[in-house]
């Protein structure tokens, strides 16, 4: 893995400081025409207004064996490591934050469970080999993200190799391959990144809240079933962390490894705002005194969510979060999410 750049000082959470103009930037050309302002000082426990929000250019989307990938790049970006309840925030360097995304193309459910990495070749001959982040933005929602470097202007090959599947599967998104690679073409300028628009948010900056998803089309959002939707009877919802999270129970357990006598708890986090997905968590449900583990499985219709088979209908259940979601954030997202205690539904 490439080593990376981090940022000399780290904000301390709190009420937000505002830095910077507004108005719509970029689109000339110009050299450095990016200039984010620097990051808050002071910022919510929460989900915020980032400084700014930019734009993207999607190269193209690629289909095999029944799932699809979309390749698009921004302007190199900050973000922030998670380990455990642990945040390090990284630099904004090289030529472009590079992004992939990965779905199932049937049911158009985005994979947040797959290892994955970027092959970058030029003239036939691999020059870097990279792993990227799985990564939360509000513009972009779930991707696999790097800021990466290119030795000059021209076209590139860029291969997306994706690994098997991490998380538990069902119905048709079970027979997930164990190993897909996608083939792109990109072809690189510093014009061309430079002409992203992007538009700073000297109002909202700080405040509670998030920016728009950034829709392209032909790709899906990273967004979790409405409360609504999700099948089963709703047995609550509660919040830690500035996460929400649906609880619902199935009456038969049998479509997700059970029996016909047990019933399947489910437990959907979702972000504030957006809905979008929050995996990567060890979560367990607190019924009766028992700890039932929660496992990370991915379904067409629940979504990726955590769920248990149980032998009664629970009346009630708290919910324990072990481990806070181990992505990666862009800015807004950073402070949200670490520190999460257990509720009761």
């Amino acid at each position: 893995m490439r080593r990376r750049r981090f940022l000399s000082t780290v904000a301390t959470a709190g009420s937000a400081s505002v830095a910077g103009c507004g108005g719509l930037v970029g689109g000339t050309g110009t050299k450095r025409s990016f200039d984010p302002p620097p990051v808050l000082q002071n910022r919510p426990n929460a989900v915020y207004y980032p400084t700014f929000s930019e734009g993207m250019t999607v190269v193209d989307v690629q289909k095999t064996q029944g799932y699809a990938c979309t390749l698009a790049y921004t302007y190199p970006l900050r973000f922030w490591l998670i380990a455990g309840t642990h945040t390090t925030p990284v630099d904004a360097s090289g030529a472009m934050h590079l992004m992939a995304v990965v779905w199932h193309v049937r049911t158009r459910q985005v994979v947040p469970d797959v290892g994955l990495t970027y092959h970058l070749k030029r003239h036939g001959k691999t020059f870097d080999v990279d792993s990227p982040w799985p990564m939360l933005a509000q513009p972009m929602g779930w991707h696999y993200g790097d800021n990466v470097e290119f030795p000059g202007e021209g076209e590139y090959d860029v291969t997306v190799h994706v690994g098997p599947p991490s998380a538990k599967r069902i119905g048709p998104l079970a027979d997930a391959p164990s190993d897909l690679s996608f083939d792109f073409t990109l072809d690189y300028s510093e014009s061309a990144v430079d002409s992203i628009p992007w538009q700073e948010l000297p109002k909202r900056a700080g405040t509670r809240g998030a920016v728009p998803h950034a829709n392209a089309e032909h790709v899906p959002t990273s967004a979790v079933p409405t409360k609504a939707d999700l099948p089963g009877s709703p047995l609550g919802t509660g919040t830690s962390g500035d996460a929400e999270f649906v609880v619902t129970v199935l009456d038969d357990a049998t479509r997700f490894g059970g029996t016909t006598r047990q019933s399947y708890l489910a437990v959907s986090p979702r972000s504030p705002y957006d809905r979008y997905l929050l995996p990567r968590m060890k979560l367990a449900a607190v019924i009766d005194g028992t700890a039932h583990s929660l496992a990370q499985t991915l379904d067409s219709e629940l979504g990726p969510h955590y769920g248990s088979a149980l032998d009664d209908d629970p009346g009630s259940a708290a919910v324990r979060v072990d481990t806070p979601p181990q992505i990666v954030r862009h800015e807004g997202y950073e402070t949200a999410w670490i520190e999460m205690t257990a509720f009761s539904v």
